[in-house]
């Protein structure tokens, strides 16, 4: 796992590198438009939407990076570009060996998402409010503590934490937030939702429980960054 994402930090790298060293010419009669190029970083905070478990909401780091294409004479600027983050989710269980009280089971995920945002001004380019759609890989879930596979998740009587680690790869989001700061610097809320069931996989697992209705759960996440722009 440790390999596969290298190998995708480093073709991302070198595809926008790539992408953002090319120039436009400026024809007779249009639009100048100004490329730019931000890095940044921040904190995010994950959760499932599902009625199937009982999710708790935790904190993870995010690093992205991205090509501005800003169009001074209009009401909005277009940027694409990619973000990476790990993230972590606990989901409750029952009480384990001689713990009397329930606890949780702690898993991180890994996810990438290619993201297409317009940004609509409402104070010029200094403040904007940021929507579009992001494609996304993300990992399988990954226990934190191996002592806790067999842990019993709460609500059932035979699913362990292990059980549910097989969830979709592949999903796609709905992401909108507000970016505020000057050329060079510039802070960003950002909430990301899942449009599909992200838990979707485990509704092909044979469960020995007599589980009555499907496994759906969808993606939420609030990320709070801050960008250099070059």
């Amino acid at each position: 796992m440790k390999n596969k994402r290298n190998y995708l930090l480093v073709v991302l790298i070198l595809c926008f590198v790539t992408l953002s060293s090319a120039q436009r010419r400026k024809a007779k009669g249009t639009v100048n438009i100004v490329n730019g190029f931000s890095i940044g970083g921040g904190i995010t905070s994950f959760d499932i939407l599902t009625d199937n478990f009982s999710t708790i909401e935790k904190d993870g780091w995010i690093v992205n990076m991205s090509a501005t294409v800003e169009i001074p004479h209009k009401w909005f600027n277009v940027s694409y570009g990619m973000q990476l983050s790990e993230n972590n989710i606990g989901i409750a269980s029952k009480p384990l060996g001689l713990t009397l009280s329930d606890t949780s089971v702690d898993y991180k995920v890994f996810t990438a998402q290619v993201v297409f945002l317009w940004h609509i001004k409402l104070l010029s380019e200094y403040v904007t409010l940021d929507v579009g759609p992001m494609l996304q890989y993300n990992s399988d879930l990954e226990i934190k503590d191996d002592t806790y596979e067999n842990a019993i998740l709460d609500g059932y009587t035979t699913v362990t934490a292990d059980n549910i680690k097989d969830i979709n790869n592949f999903n796609v989001n709905g992401a909108v937030g507000i970016t505020a700061g000057f050329s060079h610097l510039k802070v960003r809320a950002q909430y990301i939702y899942g449009f599909t069931n992200i838990l979707g996989n485990l509704n092909n697992n044979d469960f020995s429980d007599n589980i009555d209705k499907k496994f759906k759960g969808n993606q939420s996440m609030l990320a709070l960054t801050a960008m250099f722009s070059f």
